[in-house]
C-alpha cells in the first residue's frame, strides 16, 4: 500500500469537519435551555479527561504509593509559557483571526464564532495524541495514532458545533495546519521529543485541557490561548540541560 505524506492529518481534518457538520445539523434542534444545559455537560467530561490525563502524566508508583512528578517542570512551564502568551496575547491574536474568517467567511454566524473557533482548535490541538501522531506519521510513515485521535475529534466535534457553532467547524484547518507542520519537520523535532518530554507536554496539556472545561462552566473565561506556549516549554528544558548538564 503507497504510503501518502501526512494522510494522518488529512484524514483527522476531515472527521473534524464532518463532526462539525453534522452537529450544525443538531444544533437547530437544540434550544436555548438545553443548549446551556449541554454546555455544563460538556465542561464537567472536559474537566474529567483533563484530570484524569494530568494525573496519568503528573502521578507515578514509588515504593508501593502514588507520588508526584514532573511537579517542578510542570510550574516553570506554566509560568514561562504563560509570561510568553502575555507578551505575544495569542489569545487577542487568534479572536481576531476567528473576526476575520468570520467576516470572510460566515458573516451570517452571528456572536460566538471566535469562542467556538478558539475553544476547538484549543481542544483538538492540545494533547500528546496531536504531538506524537504528527511525528510518527512524518518519521515512520505510521499514521495509526491520527486514525484513532480522529474517531475521538469527529465525536467532539459534533458536540463542540452543535453547542458552540459553525466556528468549530474552521478548527479542522487549524489542525491541518499544526499536526501538518509537526509532520513536515518531523525529521527536526524527533531528537527533542524523547518520552519524558511528550509525557511532561502532555502532563502540561491536560492541564490546559481541564481550564477550557472551567471555561465552559464559569466566567470571566481563563484565556487558555496565553498559555499554550506552556506545552512546548519542556523541549526547551530538555534541550537547556542537554546543553548545560
Amino acid at each position: 500500500m503507497t504510503y501518502i505524506p501526512g494522510i494522518g492529518t488529512v484524514v483527522n481534518s476531515a472527521a473534524i469537519a464532518a463532526g462539525c457538520l453534522l452537529g450544525l445539523v443538531f444544533k437547530r434542534l437544540i434550544s436555548d435551555k438545553m443548549n446551556d444545559a449541554l454546555m455544563h455537560a460538556l465542561g464537567l467530561c472536559t474537566i474529567s479527561i483533563g484530570i484524569a490525563g494530568a494525573i496519568q502524566g503528573g502521578m507515578c508508583l514509588f515504593e508501593g504509593e502514588l507520588s508526584q512528578r514532573h511537579t517542578m517542570v510542570m510550574i516553570i512551564s506554566m509560568v514561562i509559557g504563560t509570561a510568553l502568551g502575555e507578551l505575544i496575547d495569542i489569545d487577542r491574536r487568534l479572536e481576531s483571526l476567528g473576526n476575520a474568517v468570520e467576516a470572510r467567511f460566515a458573516s451570517g454566524a452571528g456572536g460566538g464564532f471566535s469562542r467556538g473557533f478558539v475553544t476547538s482548535t484549543l481542544t483538538v490541538c492540545v494533547g500528546a495524541m496531536a504531538i506524537v501522531g504528527a511525528l510518527e506519521d512524518g518519521l515512520s510513515h505510521n499514521p495509526s495514532v491520527l486514525f484513532s485521535k480522529s474517531v475521538l475529534d469527529f465525536v467532539i466535534s459534533v458536540v463542540f458545533a452543535s453547542t458552540l457553532g459553525i466556528g468549530a467547524l474552521f478548527s479542522a484547518v487549524s489542525v491541518a495546519v499544526y499536526q501538518g507542520s509537526i509532520t513536515l519537520f518531523a525529521s527536526l523535532l524527533a531528537p527533542l521529543l524523547t518520552d519524558e518530554v511528550v509525557t511532561q507536554m502532555s502532563f502540561i496539556g491536560n492541564i490546559l485541557i481541564m481550564g477550557i472545561g472551567l471555561n465552559f462552566i464559569y466566567k470571566p473565561r481563563i484565556k487558555l490561548a496565553n498559555m499554550l506556549p506552556a506545552v512546548f516549554i519542556p523541549v526547551l528544558w530538555h534541550a537547556a540541560r542537554s546543553i548545560f548538564m
